[in-house]
């Protein structure tokens, strides 16, 4: 393996397919401002590296990136590569990654707009993220101990599971399928709708509006707070812990909930609503 530490690049492709390379302490900086300084690179390890240039990763495999930063001016930083892993990073270019297979995030911390668009196998594990349209058209994504703020989150995400997260954004899962969230906080406008064959396990569900014209809809022991007009037009089978707001013409299924305060029904459907008036909550 070449090794390259504490060196300057700032010109155009300045390592562009590089193979076998290990970068320490190197900046990507410089008054040439020059773009792509990894492209079409591979088995590439970067550590304590600062990056303020545009689309430095982009046709890569194989690269590791670990203790380093991305500036807001490093934008669209990974595209089109394979096997991803990045460590104790921090990420903050708009649309930092796009179009990726195989990648591994942990203990970062991502301020990136329009992150994570149609990739493929992404693992993400205790890390914060700041991101409006985060992983739109994403699969197979595995997220633990991942904490969210933003909007239009994991829309189209399909087959994935997301376990023990924390998400405060709006129009979250819009049309996603196959998807598991368990031990997860949700909070937020609108969640869920159109989704198809989704499952909360003992989640806490925060917010108007959720999971309306859903097909094969899940909730295991889930609370919910805040939430009215829940569940229109939706097929659903949920056991719900906590008093609900308001029910608004479920399609089909049953609902089970301590209490409803307004179950509205104005087409006469075929889902069974069971109130039980007792405290379900453990």
């Amino acid at each position: 393996m070449k090794i390259i530490e504490n060196e300057s690049f700032d010109e155009e492709r300045a390592l562009y397919g590089a193979l076998d390379v290990l970068a320490k302490g190197c900046r990507f900086d410089g008054p040439a401002d020059g773009e792509s300084a990894f492209k079409e690179s591979k088995k590439i390890e970067c550590r304590e590296c600062y990056f303020n240039l545009r689309y430095p990763f982009w046709h890569d495999e194989d690269v590791k990136i670990y203790g380093s930063e991305m500036t807001p001016s490093c934008r669209a930083a990974i595209w089109y590569s394979r096997g991803v892993e990045i460590r104790e990073s921090r990420m903050n270019g708009i649309k930092a990654l796009r179009e990726c297979r195989d990648v591994s995030i942990s203990d970062c911390e991502i301020d990136s707009a329009e992150l994570g668009w149609f990739c493929r196998g992404v693992c993400m594990k205790d890390t914060s993220v700041k991101s409006e349209y985060f992983m739109l058209r994403s699969s197979l994504l595995n997220f633990e101990g991942v904490k969210l703020i933003g909007k239009y989150s994991l829309q189209y995400a399909e087959d994935s599971v997301f376990e023990g997260c924390e998400f405060n954004t709006k129009d979250s899962l819009w049309h996603a399928k196959r998807c598991v969230v368990r031990n997860s906080v949700i909070r937020g406008e609108y969640l869920g709708w159109y989704c198809e064959d989704v499952t909360f396990e003992n989640c806490v569900i925060i917010g108007t509006q959720p999971l309306c014209y859903c097909k094969g809809l899940r909730l295991v022991n889930c609370e919910m707070h805040e939430c009215d007009l829940a569940f229109e037009k939706s097929e659903v089978d949920a056991v719900v812990t906590t008093p609900i707001i308001s029910v608004k013409n479920p399609l089909s299924g049953r609902i089970v909930a301590p209490k409803i305060s307004e179950i509205i029904d104005e087409y006469a459907t075929k889902c069974k609503v069971e109130v039980t008036n007792v405290d379900l909550k453990v």
